[in-house]
């Protein structure tokens, strides 16, 4: 079957903020007089939001609740994003290109509030037939539930899907959930081997991702 439509992920392939993510939440532990844990940077690229929070405050012990430490972590990424919104190169006309023949969603991580500033803000708004958070589905990644709803509210099956990620929480989720990856590697956080087996294709950059290779994939 051909591909018919696109999820992108957003942190890592349309935006380049998993440092201004990590700065920012380790930051505000070390507020608190915690550290974060050998894992947790890794663990928490693709939680959703009530999952890193949770992992913030029950597992390295900030002593604040964890829809507290939300709140607080997310204002701050939402005021870094106003100062300047960190746009992969590319990636604005790589989402332009791609919906000129497929159609468009996106799956993140991100909270709904950054999601609608980040798309807001790039003038991408209209480009997307479905925006979806892990807020608003029952797990974050890996576990497939964002990429699933995704394709399920665009009526379509995973089949004719293709997914676009980064991290390697976000290419199992895309896996798991069926699609047909693309990966394209953060330089600083790059994926796991089993997480890179997932992928179809793996690209340098967004750029090399164009409707001439999404159509190769199937």
């Amino acid at each position: 079957m051909s591909i018919e439509a696109v999820v992108f992920d957003l942190d890592g392939v349309i935006i380049d903020t998993e440092e201004v993510w990590e700065e920012v939440r380790r930051g505000y532990v070390a507020e608190h007089g915690r550290e974060f844990l050998p894992d947790s940077q890794d663990r928490m690229m693709g939680m959703s939001t009530v999952e890193w929070s949770s992992h913030l405050a029950d597992e390295v012990g900030v002593p604040v609740p964890a829809a507290q430490v939300a709140a607080d972590v997310l204002g701050r990424m939402a005021a870094r994003y106003r100062e300047s919104l960190p746009l992969i190169p590319g990636s604005v006309e790589t989402v332009r290109a791609l919906g000129k023949r497929y159609r468009l969603a996106l799956a993140s991580s991100s909270a709904r509030i950054l999601i609608d500033q980040v798309l807001a803000t790039a003038g991408l708004t209209d480009e997307f037939e479905v925006t979806l958070s892990t807020e608003e589905v029952a797990r974050g990644k890996p576990a497939p539930d964002v990429y699933l709803t995704a394709v399920a509210k665009l009526g379509l099956t995973p089949s004719v899907c293709a997914a676009i990620e980064d991290s390697s929480n976000g290419l199992r989720s895309a896996g798991a959930a069926g699609l047909a990856v693309i990966a394209v590697p953060h330089g600083v956080y790059p994926a796991a081997p089993d997480a890179l087996a997932q992928a179809s294709l793996v690209v340098k950059t967004i750029t090399e991702v164009t409707p001439e290779a999404v159509a190769a994939l199937r």
